[in-house]
């Protein structure tokens, strides 16, 4: 499912106008980027959260040129699903 597809059908469901829905779903997304940019995690009771990890500093290696580097410590989005959420999916799922 694209974001077109959840415009499409939130707007059917709900009987607002495309472009207002597109623009709310597109302030959404942006307020959740702008919320984990600074560092704070993203809560929504009985959808899931989008977290900010953090990733550790390690050494890794170029095979190719038979080098090591150090890839410094760095943080990542994350979604992690609530536990509601993730049994719905596995009981539906075929």
């Amino acid at each position: 499912m694209t974001k077109a597809d959840i415009v499409n059908e939130i707007s059917k469901n709900t009987g607002i106008e495309k472009i207002t829905v597109q623009k709310t779903v597109e302030a959404f997304m942006d307020t959740i980027k702008g919320s984990l940019v600074k560092g704070s995690n993203v809560y929504l009771r009985g959808f899931g959260s989008f977290i900010v990890k953090k990733r550790a500093e390690k050494t890794a290696r170029n095979i190719s040129k038979n080098t090591t580097i150090i890839i410094p410590e760095h943080f990542i989005p994350a979604f992690k699903p609530a536990k509601s959420f993730v049994s719905k999916v596995k009981s539906n799922v075929k």
